[in-house]
């Protein structure tokens, strides 16, 4: 029994260091040394990952889908199933609407509906940055948050009809044992969704853009 049970320790503690080198999956290297939009409002250090997807369409195509995230608005084009195997109630959209075209700094993104069982209060970001269709930058900090951090998302163009999508997770490093702890547990799971996130939007502009076309 002892050997099962550490054996499954080691291999979950291989699973997350696996992860954890996977920080910047998708992004090049120039793209996860960038200096972006919403960094200076973290200054180091941090705990701080990059992700990316080339996508097929204009940026303004896949801002359209982008703009729209969030629990109530267009989803999260993530791994709905999974949202709402926990009870989030989460529901991506398979259309643009103009009611969830329009953010404006201060406004608010949940990710966590309020009255959910382990989080009552719900969980959301607030908008710090948005440029159109370039950038939207969302901040979570204390005392409403345990974290000091942004998560950002950027659209950069590279040739006529193409362009990358990007997001960023920039964290203060936290002092407190069980907040790294937390962190270091919980970056998997952030990876896997935000990663098929970007996928959801990159997927939802390729069959728009494709339709245009056709």
């Amino acid at each position: 029994m002892m050997r099962a049970l550490l054996l499954g320790a080691g291999a979950g503690a291989a699973g997350l260091q696996l992860l954890h080198a996977r920080r910047n999956w998708g992004a090049t290297p120039e793209e996860a040394a960038a200096v972006l939009p919403g960094d200076e409002l973290v200054p180091g250090p941090v705990d701080q990952n990059t992700l990316a997807v080339p996508v097929d369409a204009p940026a303004e195509d896949v801002w359209s889908w982008l703009v729209q995230m969030g629990h109530g608005r267009g989803g999260m084009y993530s791994y709905d199933w999974l949202e709402n195997l926990i009870g989030l109630d989460i529901h991506t959209t398979d259309e643009i609407r103009d009611e969830w075209q329009h953010l404006a700094v201060g406004d608010r993104i949940v990710v966590v509906p309020e009255g959910y069982g382990p989080m009552s209060a719900g969980y959301a970001f607030t908008v710090a940055r948005v440029d159109r269709p370039r950038a939207l930058v969302l901040r979570q900090a204390p005392p409403e948050h345990p974290w000091n951090g942004v998560w950002s998302f950027h659209v950069r163009p590279v040739s006529e009809g193409r362009c990358r999508l990007l997001a960023r997770s920039r964290t203060e490093a936290p002092s407190q044992p069980g907040l790294r702890i937390a962190t270091r547990v919980g970056e998997p799971v952030t990876l896997v969704m935000t990663r098929r996130m970007l996928h959801g939007i990159k997927e939802h502009a390729e069959r728009g853009t494709r339709a245009a076309r056709s």
